[in-house]
């Protein structure tokens, strides 16, 4: 069989399973996903045995400590892949809401209701937990999932895969509500693409690189998320210890992840003072600093920034500073250069802090508080299948709600239309 023939069989088996899940009620959703948790952990043995093959075959290939250590399931993680499918099965369910009713003058009823999108097809690299992670999500959402993730995950992948298709057979239900793709060839990647009657949704997690590729060649509507490039801007009338703490946080609690701060921007009317206490700390948690010439001034030991700074998505403990006018300014800097992930504002000017609300129009938008809170387990969704910065048709961090879309449902006397 060839690639793409396997590919358009996986994929319409999942589409045919997805219209039994869509109308599951939610407490079967809840107890099979609170059943596969149980198996995960069951089968812990048999997935850290799966796992080593991938990381024998990652240490031959000489991947970096890092890449590995995403790879690593140990007992622990497995237990919190099996606490994040229970805790998504404690998630209130959003199918069958219905949002708003209003009546029409002829007396009709008009109202929406959501409903799950179909099927949804996950593409990811490096870390395995995604595989429980994303199913959990997308069958609570009463959705069917397609995932494919990277080559040097395939073995571990597929045994969580085998565990969880297990689990809906045992309670009688069809296994390819959840597949795996189980060939490394990236042909299969792009026969998914292509598949815009069986899948309605494409979701890409991992670098850059993966979002491009799967955005030029889908013909599927795809969430994407390309980079996190955030901002801070400490405004003139900025509480100073407040303004540090935050910027600490946010550059130098966990650089690696998306909503870390890349670039720092500060009113000249506080820079004098400021930028040197910023940058001793900053330096403190070994952050190195490219500045702006007015950053250099007041911290000559800064480097020069280049053009590439300020549309750096960094990852480590590299940070961009520019001293700006005033907020006009930081707001004109974060529409040219921001990837619409999150901005944050420190000030005590209320008006200030209302028109940065207003006229920054990223996923997130803070004020006086850290943007490492720029994640769906933070806002209280529970949990999340990605963060996207596409307007359409969900932006910023998404949970269940975010898989499902909404019909128009009428209810009528008879009235017809004349």
């Amino acid at each position: 069989m060839s690639i793409h023939d396997e590919m358009l069989l996986l994929a319409r088996q999942t589409k045919e399973a997805g219209r039994v899940i869509a109308n599951l009620s939610t407490a079967v959703k809840d107890e099979l996903l609170k059943n596969m948790a149980a198996a995960l952990e069951g089968n812990a043995d048999r997935i850290i045995s799966e796992n080593e093959k991938d990381l024998s075959a990652a240490r031959d290939k000489g991947l970096a400590p890092a890449m590995i250590d995403r790879l690593v399931l140990d007992e622990k993680r497995i237990g919190g892949m099996a606490d994040g499918l229970r805790e998504v099965a404690a998630l209130p369910d959003p199918v069958g809401e219905v949002t708003g009713m209003w009546r029409r003058p002829n007396g009709i009823q008009v109202g929406r209701m959501r409903i799950p999108l179909g099927v949804i097809g996950i593409i990811y690299e490096s870390r395995p937990n995604v595989t429980a992670d994303a199913a959990g999500l997308c069958l609570k959402s009463g959705n069917a999932v397609v995932l494919r993730g990277g080559s040097e995950a395939i073995f571990s992948n597929s045994a969580i895969g085998d565990i969880l298709q297990g689990e809906l057979e045992r309670m009688g239900l069809p296994k390819a509500a959840v597949q795996v793709v189980r060939t490394t060839d990236r042909k299969a990647v792009l026969e998914l693409l292509k598949l815009e009657e069986e899948i309605d949704l494409i979701i890409p997690r991992g670098g850059e690189g993966l979002i491009r590729f799967v955005s030029e060649n889908s013909r599927i509507p795809v969430i994407k998320h390309y980079k996190g490039v955030c901002h801070t801007f400490v405004d003139a009338s900025a509480e100073f210890a407040m303004a540090e703490r935050i910027c600490i946080n946010a550059k130098a609690q966990r650089p690696g992840v998306c909503n870390s701060m890349e670039t720092l921007l500060v009113h000249k009317d506080i820079a004098e003072t400021f930028v040197p206490q910023i940058v001793d700390a900053m330096r403190d948690e070994g952050v190195e600093i490219r500045g702006c010439s007015i950053t250099r001034e007041f911290a000559p030991q800064v480097k020069k920034a280049t053009e590439e700074d300020w549309h750096a998505e960094y990852l480590e403990l590299i940070l961009a500073v520019r001293v700006v006018d005033g907020l006009e300014e930081a707001i004109d800097h974060i529409q040219r250069y921001g990837s619409l992930h999150t901005e944050v504002i420190v000030t005590r000017d209320y008006g200030n802090a209302q028109r940065f609300l207003r006229e920054v129009n990223s996923s997130v938008v803070m004020v006086n508080a850290s943007s490492r809170f720029s994640d769906g387990n933070q806002f209280g969704l529970g949990a999340e299948i990605g963060i996207s910065t596409t307007k359409l048709h969900s932006f910023g961090p998404m949970g269940l709600e975010d898989l499902t879309t909404r019909k128009f449902v009428v209810l009528g006397e008879g009235q017809i239309r004349q």
